[in-house]
């Protein structure tokens, strides 16, 4: 069963009017759907309070998976092959160290890029629909969630936070929340 909400964005100018909204709206009964800004703000993040990401284990996860496969692959072409050059051991770990560590790097930065876009959630192949073009100039914008009927509170609960407000309709917010 699918409960509908309805959105409400709160538009402020100040850096520290959102930071109080956000801490604000965290002990209310409204939702926090999204924040955006016009440029990245160390304040906020901090006041959003994001978990730790997970990105380091795919970072790690790639990295091994490079270094055993830069041992496996040479030594099991090594084994196919049997190729002896002036008495050397056809599985010689020196050279292998080479391709190891050069595995180990390409394998971690594509782990971490896979990592990054999958906790990123990027592609979004929704569109942005509960936006104000404002947030691209000079304001900041709280996007909360709230029942139906509770768009009154969740307005004033913005214009006593000094902010603007402005309402999504239901075509707006079809998107799902996150």
């Amino acid at each position: 069963m699918s409960t509908s909400r309805n959105y409400v964005m709160g538009l402020f100018k100040e850096e520290s009017a959102v930071v109080s909204a956000l801490e604000a709206l965290k002990k209310s009964q409204w939702k926090l759907h999204r924040v955006h800004g016009p440029y990245p703000s160390e304040k906020i993040l901090h006041a959003l309070k994001f978990k730790k990401s997970k990105v380091g284990y795919f970072t790690l996860i790639g990295g091994i998976t490079g270094l055993v496969t830069g041992f496996v692959v040479p030594i099991f072409t090594s084994v196919q092959w049997d190729l002896i050059v002036s008495g050397k051991p056809i599985i010689a770990p020196i050279p292998f160290f080479v391709v190891g560590y050069e595995l180990t790097i390409l394998f971690g930065v594509l782990g971490t890029v896979l990592g990054l876009l999958l906790n990123a959630g990027i592609p979004e192949f929704k569109s942005l629909t509960l936006y104000d073009e404002r947030c691209s100039g000079e304001h900041f914008g709280i996007i909360a969630a709230c029942d139906p009927g509770g768009e009154s509170g969740l307005t004033s609960f913005f214009e006593e936070q000094g902010g603007e407000v402005r309402r999504f309709d239901e075509t707006d917010s079809k998107q799902p929340t996150t």
